[in-house]
């Protein structure tokens, strides 16, 4: 199996500030590059072959950058922002990094398996925790960490994040006892009518003909009169 990395073809970029639209209605998409403490260089990438690497890669992936087709260098892709309404990217950061740096970044939690507390009991599933903090060097920083959860079998049962099954070469940084996961009871609402309310309505009932009776009597004697 191929262990290449995508790659990523970018050229220097010298129109900024609102002339970039110009850019974007031509198939390019606005970028810069930073990192290590060397000042942002701004870019244009094309936005077909960005949309296709990001189909394939996630937060954590390192990706071959090209600049003016000079040696590629690893980066990650940093932070893209996307249109409110078209969700189509405006504008993408990269980060440049340093095989022998570490670094630090959030990476996903995903479940797996089934619940017998949600298949059995009828619990929803509550995910607390959506990702951990992680420190490791580019090559060894996982795309996602996944978890069971077939160990909630009870509403008392709780995957707290010691449990999850870190990778070699990758440090933990989020509290250990913070919970990720569990399961909450069903609610049981109250269909039957409190014995007070029952009791007063039947009274009110036998008022009700009580009176009616009276009423009754009192006409029955005025006719007679």
């Amino acid at each position: 199996m191929s262990t290449a990395r995508p790659t990523l073809s970018a050229t220097s970029r010298s129109v900024l500030g609102k002339k970039v639209a110009a850019l974007r209605a031509s198939g390019h998409l606005p970028a810069v590059v930073y990192g290590h403490g060397l000042p942002s260089d701004a870019l244009t990438l094309d936005a077909r072959e960005f949309d296709a690497l990001r189909r394939h890669a996630g937060a954590t992936t390192l990706v071959d950058l090209s600049i003016d087709g000079q040696k590629p260098a690893p980066v990650l892709v940093h932070k893209v922002q996307q249109h409110p309404m078209t969700r189509r990217p405006l504008h993408v950061d990269l980060y440049l990094v340093t095989m022998t740096e570490e670094l630090t970044i959030e990476v996903g939690l995903v479940s797996d398996g089934d619940s017998e507390a949600v298949r059995d009991l009828g619990g929803t599933l509550l995910h607390v925790l959506e990702h951990v903090r992680v420190k490791a060097l580019p090559d060894k920083l996982p795309q996602s960490i996944h978890y069971s959860i077939e160990s909630l079998r009870t509403f008392d049962d709780v995957i707290h994040v010691s449990d999850l099954a870190i990778p070699d070469g990758v440090a933990l940084l989020t509290d250990p006892t913070e919970v990720v996961a569990k399961v909450l009871q069903p609610r049981v609402e109250e269909v039957e009518a409190p014995a007070e309310a029952a009791e007063g309505e039947a009274a009110e009932g036998e008022a009700a003909a009580e009176g009616e009776a009276a009423a009754g009597t009192s006409e029955g004697e005025s006719a007679a009169g």
